[in-house]
């Protein structure tokens, strides 16, 4: 069994305080972002060599909450062979702060607590990103405005983390748009 598992474990499940366990909850969601979006590493990923991978590993067609399952299950199963000691009560809670949406959902909650559909999530992130370009028709910035308010701060602050990092990339043109859509299409399914 890996060293550092066992110590970081051991600190977490027996000496941890409320401060520091909400610091590693944080760490834990942020890391787990980082590998859905990036893998093991921070370079962007070859799409070609991950869907071979993958695709050994699990029913390229399955959905969303298949593909849940299986990432489950697969944590689950190196949970109980490299930390035979943790209790079922102690691997649920693991794996219900590793694996996001586990339990399913009809809608991305956003920062501001509010459960979005992922179209609408996806519908605020293109008009977002066509104001931020200057692309947006006048009629339709004039109405959101008109509904919403300051619209563009309201949008920005209810995108989770991951999808502000994303759009920011792609308006400083640190990402393609090829890149971006399909970033961004894998971070809402993340999030739902």
């Amino acid at each position: 069994m890996d060293r550092e598992l066992v110590k970081t474990l051991d600190y977490i499940l027996n000496r941890c305080g409320e401060g520091a366990i909400d610091a590693v909850a944080e760490a834990v969601v942020r890391r787990r972002r980082q590998l859905a979006l990036f893998g093991e590493s921070l370079n962007v990923p070859d799409p070609k060599r991950m869907a071979r991978e993958i695709s050994g590993q699990i029913n390229i067609g399955a959905s969303i909450e298949g593909l849940r399952e299986t990432v489950r299950s697969m944590a689950e199963r190196i949970l109980r062979q490299e930390a035979p000691e943790l209790t079922d009560g102690q691997i649920d809670e693991l794996l219900a702060g590793w694996i996001p949406g586990a339990k399913g959902g009809d809608g991305v909650t956003t920062d501001t607590g509010l459960s979005l559909p992922p179209a609408a999530l996806s519908s605020m992130i293109d008009q977002f990103v066509s104001f931020s370009q200057g692309t947006m028709n006048k009629t339709e910035e004039k109405e959101l405005r008109s509904e919403l308010g300051a619209w563009p701060r309201r949008y920005w602050e209810s995108f989770p983390p991951v999808v502000r990092l994303l759009i920011t990339d792609y308006i400083r043109s640190e990402i393609n748009e090829k890149e971006f859509r399909s970033k961004i299409n894998a971070a809402i399914a993340m999030e739902n």
